[in-house]
């Protein structure tokens, strides 16, 4: 019954629960995959919300050869099953599932209720020849497929997931029954996870850290009350001994088996804060524009650290490619050269000041759904861009930070702004706002009504110049706004 379900501990993931929930309550066998980048929670969710009906869990190691790996499953079968005679006596993958499909039978005829076998870090379970995959399909296609149970997959390295299970065009071939993505914490669900825990901090003080941190709940979780965000920051990351000091690279070797081109394109996009295109992708890589670079851009997409989204107006296939990762960014830009000592220092220098801005914007840029909600169009079709466009004969160039394409003929042009006190709308910067709109009439020839918006961490004060330009002020508080 979803009432015996656990998960008190889970904040957020209302979504991902209520998946894990209809699983089991379902009345067939349910095969559920759950992706998402490293660190992100998903086997503290797995675990949390079936931790009264789990039967059998193993996680795999990394890099170790097959016969550890099945030493590592017999001790999690003997363990799971205490009381019952377990086979030490297998050495494939194959033995192995015939093995633990032997036990459940008794576990079930002991206990019919619906149990839940979790196979945690998949692509390390199933390393390259071993015939995991093989035993694996052979144990869900010919015993679990008609008991009840639910057989819960998950893994980091989402790429594999994807493209060995979910789009298995052999015996897995549409097995899954449920997907789950595990995304990181948005700024709402980041304060949740942090009143939880006791962490006292204003919202400007968590805008700097989820600059830093993201919204990945590891990271929140090394943060300790009493300190301020400079202090943490400076703490785990700028301190030899840092605790996330050295995560980055850890990071990206936990999920792909030759990160090297990966973290090429991760660097790449590191010194691009508004994106750029395969074309000038491939130049500052040194890597083919082809099946290789593909391959890469999907695999990081997948993951999460990267997205491809098409420029606001364009009717060619050109994307433009942009890093997502605040805590990739912010280790590149700050954190890779070594050139501040400690975080303290660096946050009353302008550049940090000027890059503070640009990751304001990443950050607004995936809390589109709360700006629409703030501005009261949640329930329109809308869509959300950021715009550029080169100087051409008609007009100069111009680049907006964040645009929304709204169904009801309007097009809210949002301007970012990072300051420490409430912004003040200079005549002068007036004037420059109402160039941007001109241009972007100019660039996209649009019929749609053409409004602009102010989000600032604090406001804006009154101001004359406003009137008959910005037809609404934002604060950092509507980024928390939930739908």
């Amino acid at each position: 019954m979803v009432n015996n379900l656990g998960g008190v501990r889970v904040i957020a993931r209302g979504d991902a629960k209520a998946v894990l929930a209809k699983a089991y309550e379902a009345e067939e066998p349910e095969l559920v995959a759950v992706v998402g980048r490293r660190r992100v929670g998903k086997t503290f969710l797995v675990r949390e919300v079936y931790k009264q009906q789990l039967v059998f869990q193993v996680t795999g190691l990394a890099n170790i050869g097959l016969p550890f790996q099945l030493e590592n499953f017999k001790k999690q079968l003997l363990q799971s099953f205490l009381g019952l005679e377990v086979n030490h006596d297998f050495t494939s993958w194959l033995d192995a599932f015939f093995e633990l499909a032997r036990l459940l039978k008794v576990a079930l005829e002991i206990n019919p209720e619906k149990r839940v076998v979790f196979l945690d870090e998949l692509p390390w379970l199933a390393s390259a020849r071993s015939g995991f995959l093989a035993g694996f399909a052979w144990f869900w296609n010919s015993w679990a497929y008609d008991k009840r149970i639910v057989v819960v997959i998950c893994g980091s390295a989402a790429s594999w997931m994807i493209n060995k299970v979910v789009r298995d065009k052999g015996s897995l071939h549409n097995r899954i029954t449920r997907y789950i993505t595990l995304q990181p914490f948005t700024l709402a669900e980041a304060s949740k996870y942090l009143d939880s825990r006791g962490i006292v901090a204003d919202r400007y003080q968590r805008i700097q850290l989820y600059m830093a941190l993201g919204g990945i709940p590891f990271y929140l979780k090394q943060l300790e009350p009493g300190l301020s965000a400079s202090q943490e920051i400076d703490r785990l990351l700028f301190g030899k001994g840092g605790p996330l000091r050295g995560e980055f690279n850890l990071l990206f070797a936990s999920l792909f088996a030759k990160p090297e081109r990966h973290l090429k394109v991760i660097k790449a996009l590191g010194l691009k804060p508004n994106g750029t295109d395969r074309t000038q992708l491939a130049k500052a890589t040194k890597l083919e524009s082809g099946g290789a670079l593909t391959r890469v851009l999907e695999e990081l997409e997948l993951s999460g650290f990267i997205e491809h989204s098409r420029p606001f107006g364009s009717k060619k296939k050109s994307r433009i490619i942009r890093l997502l990762d605040e805590f990739s960014a912010f280790y590149l830009k700050w954190i890779e050269n070594d050139e501040y000592p400690s975080f303290l220092r660096l946050q009353s220098t302008q550049n940090y000041r000027s890059w503070a801005g640009l990751a304001f914007e990443r950050i607004a840029l995936k809390h589109t759904t709360a700006i629409q909600t703030a501005l009261g169009i949640a329930g329109l079709d809308a869509h959300s861009y950021s715009y550029f466009a080169k100087a051409n004969e008609r007009t100069d160039g111009v680049q907006v930070d964040l645009l929304i394409d709204r169904a009801d003929r309007m097009i809210t042009l949002v301007e970012v702004k990072y300051t420490t006190a409430k912004f003040t709308l200079t005549k002068e910067y007036a004037e420059t706002l109402r160039e941007k709109i001109g241009r972007f009439r100019n660039h996209t020839q649009t019929r749609k009504h053409v409004q602009l918006v102010l989000l600032t961490t604090y406001g804006a004060t009154a101001s004359p110049y406003a009137v008959g330009l910005v037809d609404k002020v934002l604060t950092m508080d509507d980024l928390w706004a939930e739908h």
